[in-house]
């Protein structure tokens, strides 16, 4: 039987992990992204596929988790902070670096589906799955597979505007789309650093304002508060539209313990419901859990 080899295609990485048929790790490996280098990511997917190969002694059956999504006009990429690779045909190039049967999800896809088949979120039928990281995504599995939509944006959640915005937030950062105010520009890493340099002219990093506000630092407290508020927000909207049976949060942010009390405390004040029993929940995979989904893209009676 073939493994199932995922591959999580991230800025600053590419994580490989090969699952067994019982779904066990059986290796995983990660090499930094070859930045801005087309050509040299695609060399970079292949080789670390074809290693894990030797090294486990079966072929592969591939998927490969991406940020952005394949148009289903041209068969470019599209939508991918990782903008080096927008327009390219992505899935035609790899097929001819890497002749092996290949899938592709968006990344918050793949960690919504990892999560949601043996992860925090296991048994839930609808999952929403939240990257909270450099930038922002979602994506949802439903019934154990995961949901691109009509268009490849299912669960793009970042680059909706944030919801019921004040005044001090409008019109709201610029973001790479083009667009401003986008969910990303404020919930992402850079976002809650930035918030805090506009209101404190001070300069740190979105874990050590966490830590401070962890301290007893009022100042930082108040950004953090800030934060929580709007990832309330951002996620109501989601409920209100999808109402998923479970929230997950991964990404460097999700490490923040206090998330998952305070944000669930303010649901009530934004979802159209008169209860909200919706769980936000930490990871169960941490940060490797994309990649695990993307080995997911894959059945086990389809191998």
């Amino acid at each position: 039987m073939r493994v199932r080899i995922g591959v999580d295609l991230g800025g600053t990485k590419i994580e490989a992990v090969a699952l067994g048929p019982d779904g066990r790790e059986l290796l995983r490996r990660r090499i930094p992204t070859p930045r801005d280098a087309y050509e040299g990511t695609l060399a970079a997917i292949a080789g670390l596929v074809e290693s894990i190969e030797e090294d486990v002694g079966s072929p592969g059956v591939v998927g490969v988790g991406m940020p952005g999504a394949l148009s289903r006009v041209s068969g470019l990429v599209k939508n991918a902070n990782s903008v080096w690779l927008n327009g390219r045909p992505l899935a035609q190039d790899l097929a001819r670096a890497l002749p092996r049967p290949l899938r592709f999800a968006n990344d918050a896809n793949c960690f919504a589906l990892s999560e949601a088949i043996d992860g925090a979120a296991a048994g839930h039928r609808v999952v929403f799955g939240v990257i909270l990281g450099t930038g922002v995504g979602g994506g949802l599995a439903i019934e154990g597979r995961a949901w691109d939509g009509l268009n490849g944006v299912g669960g793009e959640w970042g680059h909706n505007p944030l919801p019921w915005p004040r005044d001090e937030e409008r019109p709201g950062p610029p973001c790479y789309c083009g667009k401003t105010g986008c969910i990303e520009t404020f919930l992402s890493g850079p976002g809650l650093a930035r918030d805090h340099a506009r209101v404190t002219g001070e300069r740190a990093s979105a874990m050590e304002i966490a830590e401070r506000a962890f301290e007893g630092d009022a100042v930082a407290e108040e950004t953090l508060a800030r934060y929580e508020d709007r990832l309330a927000r951002g996620l109501a909207s989601v409920v209100n539209v999808a109402d998923p049976e479970a929230i997950v949060l991964g990404g460097g942010l999700s490490q923040i313990s206090r998330l998952y009390e305070r944000v669930p405390a303010l649901l009530p004040l934004y979802v159209f419901s008169d209860a909200v029993a919706t769980p936000v929940l930490a990871p169960r995979h941490g940060d490797s859990s994309g990649v695990r989904g993307a080995a997911r893209l894959w059945s086990l009676d389809e191998i």
